[in-house]
């Protein structure tokens, strides 16, 4: 039986998503990746397209713009916000966020997703002040 499993498993087609390819190349990470209905979605961070931070000590506009590319993620996949099941969200400054993370039902607006909310010592640069991960299950 576990041996079928395991076809069944292998046979599922792997979709990877490259929002930024140059720079996810350069850091060796994939930003999305869908098997199935599944989707893992990798920290997102306020960057450009060269991987420079955005928005530098602005807290509520760095949450914006990462939530502005997972948005971009998830309409390639053809889901939305409500597809969400797990947000995990890493920030230097948790006060900072809660004061700012009212945005958020502008995006889950029919329910919350679980996950965590973790202040961390630092992110990948010290400019990044958010990061935010997600799980989607998206049946479309």
């Amino acid at each position: 039986m576990s041996h079928l499993l395991g076809e069944i498993a292998m046979s599922v087609a792997r979709e990877y998503f490259h929002l930024r390819p140059e720079v996810e190349k350069a850091y060796g990470y994939t930003h999305a990746l869908r098997i199935g209905n599944d989707i893992k979605i990798s920290g997102a961070v306020s960057m450009d397209d060269q991987g420079n931070p955005t928005a530098v000590g602005d807290i509520e506009q760095q949450m914006k713009n990462v939530y502005a590319d997972l948005q971009k993620i998830l309409e390639h996949f053809g889901c939305t916000f409500d597809d969400v099941t797990v947000e995990n969200v890493f920030t230097t400054n948790m006060e900072k966020f809660l004061e700012a993370s009212a945005y958020r039902n502008t995006l889950y607006t029919n329910h919350f997703p679980t996950g965590s909310w973790l202040e961390v010592k630092g992110l990948a640069l010290p400019e990044f002040m958010v990061e935010i991960e997600l799980e989607v299950h998206c049946a479309r």
